[in-house]
């Protein structure tokens, strides 16, 4: 899929979020600018990215200066999922220089946070090389911000997990804990009851030890999730699954640790710190 269409930008959520975003910063009106810059005066700004990057947020904010002034007119030197050295111009506004200084810096926290993640995720795909595993984000994302951040994950070369609750079944630690109610069979006993009441999900079990393993196995699960493992319980793990279900790693990743995960045969690795932990890049609109 090329991380550049634009089609993958979920724009039916984008518009309520800039209108918030608008709504939340401008209030009553933006009273500085109201009060020194003449209503007609026109004006060109440039964003320009002040360290490496990968690009993600231009539609949106291409969304959030229209919904502010239908004379703003936005042209794009780069697409989103770019890698951008440092000094490079990302796009140029032209237009009412009230609409473009009130959009400022409600532009700025979405273009700078969603190149952050993409950003991020590009490190972590590059740490992994060739390795056929895949790289997965999580559901640790800012609220409101999922679909968005998910986007840049994937403009950073990353794959998403599940979008929410409601697309797949995972069967976590604390599940396994209020499910011991079914007794020593927990686990067999969860994933069918999970594949009675949602036969079209995927169903994914959180093992932490090669037990938990070898009963998400026997209860056929689709996707077992390795939490917290060292590399040698995880290939002994592998070893116990053979095949019979799809692999995914999780917990303790780290860049460093990347490579070695990657040789390891698994077919993903999810890191909440795409998202969660994602530094802001440094991006400026300068007049």
């Amino acid at each position: 899929m090329e991380k550049t269409d634009a089609s993958l930008l979920p724009f039916g959520d984008v518009v309520p979020l800039c209108r918030m975003a608008i709504e939340e910063d401008v209030g009553a009106g933006d009273a500085t600018t109201l009060a020194l810059i003449p209503e007609d005066t026109l004006c060109t700004a440039y964003f320009t990215t002040r360290e490496e990057c990968v690009c993600c947020g231009l539609p949106v904010v291409k969304i959030l200066f229209s919904l502010l002034d239908k004379y703003v007119e936005m042209t794009c030197q780069v697409n989103d999922g770019d890698f951008c050295l440092k000094g490079t111009r990302l796009a140029t506004v032209k237009g009412p220089a009230r609409a473009i200084l009130t959009g400022e810096r409600t532009a700025l926290n979405f273009l700078q946070r969603l190149s952050g993640v993409a950003t991020i995720t590009h490190k972590y795909v590059e740490a992994l090389g060739n390795s056929p595993t895949k790289l997965l984000d999580t559901r640790k994302t800012t609220p409101g911000y999922r679909l968005l951040e998910k986007y840049a994950v994937r403009m950073g070369g990353g794959t998403n997990h599940r979008m929410g609750l409601y697309d797949r079944i995972m069967i976590k630690d604390n599940h396994r804990e209020l499910a011991k109610i079914y007794g020593d069979s927990s686990i067999e006993d969860s994933i069918k009851l999970a594949k009675a009441a949602y036969p079209d999900l995927f169903v994914e079990v959180e093992a932490d030890s090669l037990d938990d393993v070898r009963h998400a196995v026997a209860g056929k699960a689709d996707i077992i999730l390795l939490d917290n493992m060292t590399n040698k319980e995880m290939s002994e793990a592998l070893h116990v699954i053979n095949n019979c279900a799809k692999t995914e790693a999780s917990g303790g990743i780290t860049l460093e640790r990347l490579p070695s995960l990657g040789r390891l045969g698994l077919d993903f690795i999810s890191v909440g710190a795409l998202t969660h932990s994602a530094p802001s890049v440094d991006i400026g609109l300068d007049m």
